[in-house]
């Protein structure tokens, strides 16, 4: 289904805001190089214009919060289907880049600069060499999409290969020119196809969905208060929370701390909601999280901006550990997304190793290691 943006002017009388058009492709990527929260607050340029050996060059290229890659290419009009044909082809070339030749891609991008203080200082984290390009995304910037794209791409995201649109459109008004943007498919599910590429790339066989989510609860969480009141959290900023609407009342998951092991298993009651509205039960009724939770003053700092603020999802757990008993072993399934869908085998066993673990997995609700 085609996009298409309109603005309006509020007032008495809305009257529409005229279309207009941006100079070329290069005003697109230098705009986007300025403010790369265009494209995503979430990921970080690290290369432009870059020779791909095969008689073309990359737009730009970005790493996201995991070390996973983002292909972007850029298309001021309308995009044929020999662009997205185009991307796929680079896309085969980022795919066999190595640590080393990212990191020079990226001193060339910033004059010198070291990759992995930089993802440090824009992430918080220090870089996993080893998650480094282990699985990458497309996106294709445009104004329109022709039909053939548009199910060339439906038919990629069906097979768990992560590509998507952003959709742009420039208005002017006053002498001034807005941009506005929209996504084809809904980030959180590219996001997920991210996760099955990087399954992939690893050498995992694909296999049918178990229907068990996985969670990755950080562990500068407070893990003691998640497993009193009943939640699973996110924060940060989107490319964290926007995974937490995979989930939906009923749905099983299972909570691994990274790096430390698995904590709990539960039922979902209530699809995300950000901090500001969630709740929590306490004897003299339920209370705002932000007046209950031991890091509410953390959580306070971010309450206004949508994006970054801690989102929640309301869990009935089955069965809990204290952080400190925490299930691990060689072997079990881990990732850094907040919440996805696994399809390779190792979730499947490590599904079967948590059961038994966590014995009260399937019932009754509030499994005695709860307390």
């Amino acid at each position: 289904m085609p996009i298409q943006h309109a603005l309006w002017t509020v007032g008495d009388k809305p009257a529409p805001v005229a279309a207009s058009t941006l100079l070329s492709e290069q005003q697109l990527e230098e705009m986007i190089v300025a403010s790369p929260e265009i494209l995503s607050s979430e990921w970080m340029l690290i290369g432009q214009q870059e020779q791909t050996g095969m008689g073309g060059r990359i737009d730009l290229l970005a790493i996201a919060p995991d070390a996973s890659l983002v292909l972007i290419e850029l298309k001021r009009d309308k995009t044929p289907r020999e662009i997205v044909a185009q991307a796929i082809d680079y896309a085969a070339w980022v795919e066999k880049l190595s640590a080393d030749e990212i990191s020079q891609i990226y001193q060339r991008f910033s004059g010198g600069g070291s990759l992995t203080a930089a993802f440090r200082e824009r992430f918080g984290q220090a870089l996993d060499v080893e998650a480094l390009n282990e699985s990458h995304q497309i996106v294709v910037v445009a104004a329109e999409l022709d039909h053939a794209s548009e199910r060339i791409i439906g038919y990629l995201n069906a097979r768990d290969i992560a590509i998507n649109v952003l959709f742009f459109q420039v208005f002017e008004l006053g002498g001034e020119k807005l941009l506005s943007r929209a996504w084809l498919i809904d980030p959180a599910e590219t996001q997920a196809n991210v996760t099955a590429t990087t399954a992939a790339k690893r050498g995992d066989k694909k296999e049918p969905w178990n229907g068990e989510y996985y969670a990755s609860f950080g562990a500068d969480r407070p893990w003691d208060d998640a497993r009193r009141y009943g939640f699973i959290s996110a924060g940060g900023g989107s490319w964290y929370t926007r995974t937490l609407n995979l989930l939906s009342p009923g749905d099983r998951v299972w909570v691994n701390v990274p790096k430390v092991g698995y904590v709990g298993v539960g039922r979902v009651l209530e699809g995300v909601v950000p901090v500001r509205d969630f709740q929590i039960p306490t004897p003299e009724g339920d209370r705002p999280a932000l007046e209950v939770l031991s890091n509410a003053q953390t959580l306070r700092r971010d309450t206004d901006d949508e994006e970054r603020a801690e989102h929640f999802v309301r869990v009935q757990w089955l069965d809990t550990v204290p952080i400190e008993q925490a299930f691990n072993e060689i072997g079990l399934f881990g990732n850094q997304n907040t919440v996805c869908q696994p399809t390779s085998p190792k979730w499947r066993h490590t599904v079967d190793r948590l059961k038994s673990a966590f014995p009260n997995w399937d019932g009754p609700a509030g499994g005695s290691s709860n307390a």
